[in-house]
């Protein structure tokens, strides 16, 4: 099976053929890959995988050694200013000015990312508003939690309204609420931009993203819809109910006489059976099953790997998509 590297909708950031050295070392490997309007992706590996490389090549913070990044139709390259004011980036280590109040360092965020002058004031609402920052907003940054630093990490990311957000572990010395407002915020935002996430926190990415790539070693080793992880290895797994054995066995013989090209495997126990298919049968399956033998499942559902399950096979060398 394919890598699936393709957005479903119109690509704000393609990647092609990315390769970045550190001296000898490889850091990043040919990687190619697009993400779309309304996409938001999670950008997952281990450390020291290439996954912070990648994003601040993307974001035009450091040149490839080889490859192309466009966000909008932009070459990063050919047109660094250009592009940069399209994107919004919070780094894992919020970029910000401790001996600075919040609302004076936004402001300060907002003119040098050119938000237009009678913008400003309503960038500055919005963003106090969205990321819970209107009691700080006149204390300095550096008497400030944590989780509120990386709250103006956030806003800042943001104050300029732009089509594409790349967030470095954006929830990071957050408590359990404020994570929650931030993942709302996200899925708020990113409705018709494009958002890229890089987290440890799995469960995370399966509250917020629609979209998984990871990459190990420097390589793009997963990449595919969260509505579609049940088909790693080209095969979904589904699981039919019947009321007893003998409805159960008279399915899986009406099944196995069928030879369907798309059912790569059949097994019965006791009255329930498991197939695995390249696509969904579902629907044709219980029909065929009806007007052959005259039994029908009482129950059906997919058999779906964990997010969890997929990443620690990717990363440990058994690719399920190689």
């Amino acid at each position: 099976m394919e890598l699936n590297t393709k957005s479903r909708t119109e690509p704000l950031v393609e990647v092609k053929d990315l390769v970045k050295y550190y001296g000898d070392r490889l850091a990043v490997d040919n990687i190619s890959f697009e993400v779309g309007r309304g996409e938001i992706l999670g950008f997952l590996g281990p450390n020291g995988a290439g996954k912070t490389t990648t994003m601040r090549i993307i974001t035009g913070y450091m040149p490839p050694t080889r490859g192309e990044v466009k966000v909008c139709g932009i070459d990063v390259l050919e047109k660094p200013v250009e592009a940069k004011r399209l994107i919004g980036y919070l780094p894992e280590n919020p970029p910000v000015y401790s001996d600075m109040t919040v609302i004076s360092y936004l402001k300060f965020v907002a003119r040098l990312k050119r938000v237009p002058r009678n913008k400003i004031k309503e960038r500055l609402d919005f963003v106090l508003e969205k990321c819970g920052l209107k009691d700080v907003k006149g204390r300095i940054i550096g008497n400030l939690s944590r989780g509120y630093r990386q709250r103006v990490g956030i806003a800042q990311a943001i104050i300029h309204d732009p089509q594409i957000m790349i967030f470095d572990e954006p929830t990071v010395g957050l408590d359990p609420q404020q994570v929650v407002e931030i993942r709302n915020l996200i899925k708020e935002i990113s409705k018709d931009k494009t958002v890229i996430l890089s987290t440890h926190i799995l469960s995370e990415v399966t509250k917020i993203c629609n979209r998984v790539i990871i990459i190990s070693g420097g390589r793009l080793v997963f990449s595919e819809y969260l509505d579609r992880i049940g088909a790693i290895e080209g095969r979904r797994k589904f699981l039919f109910w019947f009321s007893n054995p003998t409805e159960a066995q008279t399915a899986y013989n009406t099944i196995s006489d069928m030879g369907l090209k798309k059912i790569k495997d059949v097994k019965l126990e006791d009255s329930k059976i498991s197939i695995l298919s390249e696509d969904d049968i579902r629907k044709d399956l219980i029909k065929d099953l009806l007007s052959k033998s005259g039994v029908v499942p009482i129950k059906v559902d997919e058999e779906v790997p964990s997010l969890e399950e997929v990443y620690l096979k990717v990363v440990s060398g058994a690719n399920p998509q190689e």
